[in-house]
C-alpha cells in the first residue's frame, strides 16, 4: 500500500527486494498448437513469404510499418533487419501440424531496470486466421515474460486500429490511455492507444486462456465450446 513519508507526502510501494528483470533470450517456447522460435531469416523466409501471399490485398499490412515483402529475397531482408536490432528479441510462430512459420512477433522497448516489456511487431498471416494459433502466441510470451520477472507487459496500436485494441482486451490487456500525434507511419499521422497487462493480473488471465486453449474446449470442426470471456468467469 502507498505510504506517507517523513514529508507528509504519499509515495508508491516499496519494493525493497526489486533487482530489476532478467534478460529476455532467444529460446523456443512450446505451445499444443504453435511454437515461438527465434527468428532465423535464412530458415524462415521462404515460409513467411508464402503465408503472407495468401492475402488477396494489403489490407493486413496498413497500420504496420513495413509492407508486405514481394519476395523471399525482400523477405529474407526484412526479417533480417529485425535479427539485426538489438532492442528486439524475435520469433517466428510455428503450426505445429505444418511444421511450417505462418506469423512473426517480438518482444520490444524492454526496460529490465523496471520490469517492462511490449510485445509488437504482431505480423500474423492469413493461415493463422479462425485458428488458435495469435492467442496461444500471444499467451506463451506473456507467460515467459512474468516468468522472467518482468512487472508489466506493453500493448500499443493505432488507435484506429480497432480489430488489435479489441484482440489485446480479449486477452486481458487493460486500455490506459491515447496519446495523441504520437508517430507518423506511412505519412499519416498515428494516436496511439497503449494497454498493459501487470504481474498481479497474470495469474487470472492465465487460467482463463489455459481453459480457453484446452482440447476440449473445441468440437472436432475446431470450434470453440465456450469463449475467451466465458472462460474468465468460470
Amino acid at each position: 500500500m502507498p505510504e506517507i513519508n517523513l514529508y507528509g507526502q504519499t509515495v508508491g510501494d516499496a519494493l525493497p527486494d526489486w533487482t530489476g528483470a532478467s534478460l529476455l533470450s532467444r529460446v523456443v517456447l512450446d505451445g499444443r498448437y504453435c511454437r515461438l522460435e527465434p527468428l532465423e531469416p535464412e530458415r524462415h523466409a521462404a515460409d513467411l513469404f508464402d503465408a503472407y501471399a495468401q492475402a488477396v490485398d494489403e489490407r493486413d499490412w496498413t497500420w504496420l510499418a513495413s509492407e508486405r515483402p514481394e519476395s523471399v529475397q525482400a523477405t529474407t531482408r526484412w526479417l533480417d533487419g529485425k535479427v539485426r536490432d538489438e532492442t528486439l528479441v524475435p520469433f517466428a510462430v510455428i503450426d505445429a501440424r505444418s511444421a511450417r512459420a505462418v506469423g512473426l512477433v517480438c518482444y520490444m522497448a524492454i526496460e529490465q531496470e523496471h520490469g517492462s516489456v511490449e510485445i509488437g511487431h504482431v505480423t500474423w498471416s492469413p493461415r493463422m486466421k479462425q485458428t488458435v494459433l495469435g492467442s496461444e502466441a500471444i499467451w506463451l510470451l506473456l507467460g515467459h515474460a512474468f516468468a522472467q520477472g518482468y512487472r508489466r507487459i506493453e500493448w500499443k496500436c493505432d488507435s484506429l486500429n480497432t480489430a488489435s485494441r479489441q484482440a489485446a482486451e480479449r486477452l486481458g490487456f487493460v486500455y490506459e490511455g491515447r496519446f495523441r500525434q504520437k508517430i507518423v507511419r506511412k505519412g499519416r499521422n498515428r494516436d496511439s492507444d497503449w494497454l498493459s497487462m501487470i504481474d498481479g493480473e497474470w495469474p487470472q488471465c492465465d487460467r482463463a486462456l489455459q481453459r480457453w486453449l484446452a482440447p476440449e474446449n473445441f468440437d472436432e470442426h475446431g470450434r470453440q465450446r465456450k469463449t475467451l470471456v466465458e472462460c474468465r468467469g468460470a
